[in-house]
């Protein structure tokens, strides 16, 4: 919908400057609908429940396999996870069922190199306590970070402009610590089934609109995102195997297919995933400048625009096109896995996941 979207990048684009001016508060409802949902709010937390449990622990080397042979060893890469319950692997009962330990095994096989997972997401999260995390995380000096926060801004009703703040200064102090960054955007919270309009359609607008200020303030910090709008999304309402036992985190299979969208991205980040070569390479490290023609499945963009585009489709991959350049206000919209019903994996880790032998967590079991 080209207007919905025009709309959207619009309040994403006042969300980011307000975020980046500290600008006073934004608000985003109207002040009549707030009895209103704070009521509905209520009911959905009684229909949804609580999980009594505490995600697994999974931090530790994947990939010892190919530490072997005649060449020299290499020290592992790092990876860090920060953010939220969905982050830390809420909802599952082994540690190699996390998106974490997903995300690491995958990452080892594509790189034929161990990798170090480093998890500090809490259940939880919100934006205001990456800064917390991010100080545990910079200890294990990380190559590369993936971010999964917003769900909570949003239930919590964190205001816009502060979360994306925080967002934004967590990655760009990652980025001045030589790590890449891959942020999970805000998933849709509208499609969640306890969730009852006029809130779904309140948490389908919000979460949408965070997703796509998200996306603005994270490729102006130097980072990439992944939309996990589906996340929480039409496919996962229709295939109950995807949510845990509270109907809002996801299972084994919704995690699989959450690192199955954000897998290709960590690699890329790292020149590590296969990228079609074009003429301009020299120029812009790989991407269409404005005015160049894009590869097949990409779309050069204004930020804003980009954001607010990849709000309605999940998998959708969004990173500056000169990330070098210093206002990066033009984007790349890439959709390298599409994530919907007929995409989905089957039960299991991702491809390329390897095995318990090869892991040395605390929490595989």
């Amino acid at each position: 919908m080209p207007g919905a979207q025009d709309s959207r990048a619009r309040v994403a684009r006042r969300i980011a400057t307000a975020a980046a001016y500290g600008g006073g508060g934004l608000g985003l409802l109207g002040v009549g609908l707030v009895g209103l949902l704070l009521t509905e709010s209520k009911l959905a937390v009684q229909a949804i429940g609580v999980l009594e449990t505490v995600p697994p622990k999974a931090d530790g080397v994947y990939g010892e396999a190919f530490a072997d042979g005649a060449a020299p060893p290499r020290p592992p890469l790092v990876l860090a996870v920060l953010g939220d319950s969905t982050g830390a692997g809420l909802g599952v009962a082994r540690g190699r069922e996390t998106p974490g330990a997903l995300l690491a095994a995958g990452l080892a096989s594509v790189a034929e190199r161990p990798v170090r997972l480093v998890n500090v997401a809490r259940s939880g999260g919100r934006s205001a306590d990456l800064s917390g995390q991010l100080e545990r995380a910079l200890r294990h000096r990380p190559d590369v970070a993936v971010i999964i926060v917003g769900a909570n801004d949003v239930t919590r009703h964190s205001p816009a402009q502060l979360a994306v703040r925080q967002l934004g200064e967590a990655v760009a102090a990652l980025r001045a610590n030589g790590c890449e960054v891959v942020v999970g955007t805000c998933p849709d919270l509208g499609t969640i089934k306890p969730v009852r309009p006029p809130l779904r359609w309140v948490a389908r607008r919000l979460s949408r609109q965070l997703a796509a200020a998200q996306t603005i303030a994270v490729v102006e910090a130097g980072g990439r995102t992944v939309s996990l709008g589906s996340l929480l999304g039409p496919e996962f309402a229709a295939r109950p195997e995807m949510f845990a036992a509270d109907r809002y985190h996801p299972s084994a299979q919704g995690y699989a297919t959450a690192a199955m969208a954000v897998l290709p991205s960590v690699c890329a980040a790292l020149d590590l995933w296969p990228e079609e070569e074009r003429p301009s390479t020299a120029r812009s490290g790989g991407a269409a400048l404005p005015g160049e023609a894009a590869l097949p499945g990409e779309t050069v963009l204004p930020v804003a625009v980009a954001a607010a585009a990849a709000a309605d489709r999940a998998g959708t991959e969004v990173a500056a096109v000169d990330p070098g350049g210093p206002g990066r206000r033009w984007a790349l919209l890439r959709h390298r896995l599409r994530v919907g019903p007929d995409a989905a994996p089957e039960p299991g880790p991702v491809p390329g996941n390897t095995s318990a032998s090869s892991h040395a967590g605390a929490g595989d079991d």
